[in-house]
């Protein structure tokens, strides 16, 4: 199950030292009760806060939505097409040059809150460069939806219906989609990968042909007890339904797990939490492990075809 990134230590670090690695300093003063596996309310809500563990943060996205420019003046404007009737509710297509080409949907994240497909343009050039149409939803932050993820949920699953329908509209190929996604974005790309497709969508059950998921949440019941419970409305349900994990016999497609070595220490349990539960359950499952990497850093290995993410995603659809 478990594939060594390049330049990866010998050994995974211990899950309880990634605060240290991360250059945090442990808090000195007296901890509380204990609220999730051994951790008081402050160091579940601090495994919650990419801020803590990532003072970077900011630089990191600005970086982004610069190379999103340069990579749009490279390539061009993507198509934009609706998948839905809310405004909202389209998706940037950056179209690959070879027709019927295999397509690679990305969820970006961003703690459920709004943010905008555009920002992550800077992804598209390897895929449309590999071979691929390179696709990115947009849909609703938890502000607009009183808080819920549902209405989220079901948005980017329709989305990859969506494509699934029309993938012959910008020369894609129906028969081989693939989707990714990168902290809450990778949560709900598990969602995606659970879904009943044949039951909520009327389409075959395999429409997605293989998973990348970078640095998420696959079970929700420790992010319920962290202060992300402030401005997201989780309820027993949703907790279940979301919860991809949960799910495992729903996953019929190859799986990659990452993180890196500098995530927060419930970021890193939580892609290994996953991965070991896909291997026990006989599901394809790759676990990547990033040296030196943080939440918002990992992402960029996603953009070369020499980074993790980025060879890891065209080996899995046959493009390296």
């Amino acid at each position: 199950m478990n594939d060594r990134a390049a330049g990866a230590a010998a050994m995974v670090p211990p899950i309880q030292g990634a605060t240290a690695a991360a250059g945090q300093k442990p808090d000195a003063g007296q901890k509380g009760p204990p609220v999730w596996l051994g951790m008081d309310q402050k160091a579940l809500d601090d495994a919650y806060d990419q801020a803590v563990y990532a003072p970077n943060r900011d630089q990191v996205l600005g970086r982004n939505r610069w190379n999103s420019e340069r990579t749009r003046t490279r390539l061009g404007a993507p198509q934009r097409f609706a998948y839905g009737m809310a405004p909202i509710e389209g998706l940037d297509v950056f179209a690959a040059k070879q027709p019927n080409a295999p397509v690679h949907v990305f969820i970006h994240g961003g703690a459920w809150r709004q943010r905008d497909a555009k920002d992550y343009a800077f992804l598209a050039e390897i895929f449309v460069n590999g071979g691929a149409h390179f696709v990115v939803p947009d849909f609703s932050g938890v502000e607009a939806t009183s808080g819920s993820l549902v209405p989220i949920a079901e948005q980017v699953r329709r989305a990859v219906a969506w494509v699934y329908r029309n993938a012959a509209r910008f020369g894609g190929d129906p028969s081989r989609i693939y989707v990714s996604g990168q902290s809450s974005g990778a949560h709900l790309a598990g969602v995606i990968l659970v879904t009943d497709w044949e039951k909520d969508f009327a389409v075959p059950p395999d429409i997605v042909k293989g998973g990348l998921l970078c640095s998420g949440m696959y079970d929700l019941k420790p992010v319920r007890l962290s202060k992300r419970s402030e401005y997201v409305a989780f309820t027993d349900e949703s907790e279940h339904a979301l919860s991809a994990q949960r799910h495992l016999a729903r996953i019929n497609c190859p799986v990659i797990l990452a993180h890196g070595t500098l995530e927060t220490p419930e970021f890193i349990r939580q892609t290994r939490d996953f991965a070991a539960a896909l291997d026990e359950a006989g599901k394809p499952a790759r676990l990547l492990v990033a040296e030196g990497y943080n939440h918002f850093e990992i992402l960029e290995t996603l953009a070369t075809p020499y980074g993790l993410l980025g060879r890891a995603a065209l080996e899995q659809m046959g493009l390296a």
